[in-house]
């Protein structure tokens, strides 16, 4: 089955949990800004966290159902409409045969995550789905999508099938998926961040100073990167540095002492010092600020960072599990003579699983 693209959007693109292992060639990770949406998405359809989606930025797709399918759309609030009928973000959502489902726009946050029952079935470049459009290849050719571009999907998970059925339950996820009780703010956001590798190259009072600095995220920013505007950064000297390399959260500081914390597709070295980086956990959030959002910094410790990456993984699970859990009470479909079911709980999740003797 496929899924048609009527409307392409500002920019949409295939996206998976990104391309591993040939950094040390030059190529970059890539895969989804925002990593806990994606993965909300791919929980309500059934899908496995890594199955590709489709990124939406601003104003979202429209897509054509071309057989009955289950989706869901996460990412900020994004506004979805199914044949002009307002529906619910965070939810499955069955689509028929014919129907159209659209990103209308983002009442918060900027990106949105569609995901389809059984994944985007695109070819595999370097073991990964996901679009580089800068070295043109993954998704579609490299390219964001355009109008009438066909998708073929993979076959859903027994899940799906059971709520296509009306033998599940549609599934649900919180809108409020930030760690920490974050909340959408017209204000700031908290970023947080920790110090290093290159923090010695810097002022000592810069260094202070960025521990609750607020800057604004510049109109001129991407996946590879987000330019912020505020106080300067300071270093100590103009001494070079030798080229080393960089991660997803990496605050680069040029020369004019304006901070560029580096995405999703981030270049693989870089030349600039590193005053810290992002963690983790905060980067779902910035990954959803748009150009004019003022973010606040706030300096963590190592140990800090790792505590509240177990909250996040946590937060994680325990969406998942809240999903899973509620399969517990449904009804088998008509038993099938030679076929036993049987229900497997693996690392807090739960599987269906049907034995058939051949």
């Amino acid at each position: 089955m496929n899924i048609k693209i009527i409307n392409s959007g500002l920019l949409t693109i295939v996206e998976d949990m990104g391309r591993y292992g040939y950094q040390a060639s030059g190529m970059q990770v890539s895969g989804v800004m925002d990593k806990y949406a994606a993965e909300l998405a791919n929980a309500l359809v059934g899908n496995p966290a890594q199955a590709a989606v489709l990124e939406s930025t601003y104003l979202g797709p429209e897509i054509e159902a071309e057989g009955d399918v289950l989706v869901a759309v996460t990412g900020g609030i994004p506004e979805v409409i199914v044949d002009g009928q307002w529906v619910n973000p965070y939810e499955s959502i069955e689509l028929h045969q014919g129907q159209h489902l659209r990103v209308a726009g983002m009442r918060e946050g900027l990106r949105a995550y569609i995901a389809i029952a059984g994944g985007l079935s695109v070819p595999q470049v370097l073991g990964s789905r996901s679009t580089n459009m800068k070295l043109g290849i993954g998704g579609v050719a490299g390219k964001k999508l355009i109008n009438g571009t066909e998708l073929p999907v993979g076959e859903p998970s027994i899940i799906a099938r059971e709520i296509l059925t009306g033998h599940a339950h549609h599934r649900h996820a919180a809108y409020n998926y930030l760690v920490d009780n974050k909340i959408w703010s017209s204000d700031y956001h908290h970023i947080r961040l920790v110090l290093g590798p290159q923090a010695d190259y810097f002022t000592e009072e810069s260094i202070k100073a960025l521990n609750g600095s607020v800057y604004t995220v510049s109109k001129d920013s991407d996946r590879m990167g987000y330019r912020l505007e505020g106080a300067a950064i300071q270093r100590k000297n103009t001494r070079d540095m030798i080229t080393d390399g960089i991660v997803f959260g990496s605050i680069q500081v040029p020369p004019g002492g304006q901070p560029i914390v580096m995405m999703a597709d981030h270049q693989t070295t870089g030349g600039y010092p590193k005053i810290g980086t992002v963690i983790t956990a905060d980067l779902p959030l910035l990954a959803q600020c748009k150009p004019g959002t003022r973010i606040c910094f706030e300096v963590v410790s190592v140990y800090e960072a790792q505590k509240i990456y177990i909250s996040y993984m946590k937060a994680v699970q325990e969406q998942i599990r809240l999903m899973d859990s509620s399969m517990e009470s449904f009804d088998w479909p008509e038993a099938r003579v030679g076929v036993r079911n049987y229900q497997l709980k693996i690392d807090g999740q739960l599987f269906r699983v049907s034995v058939e003797k051949i």
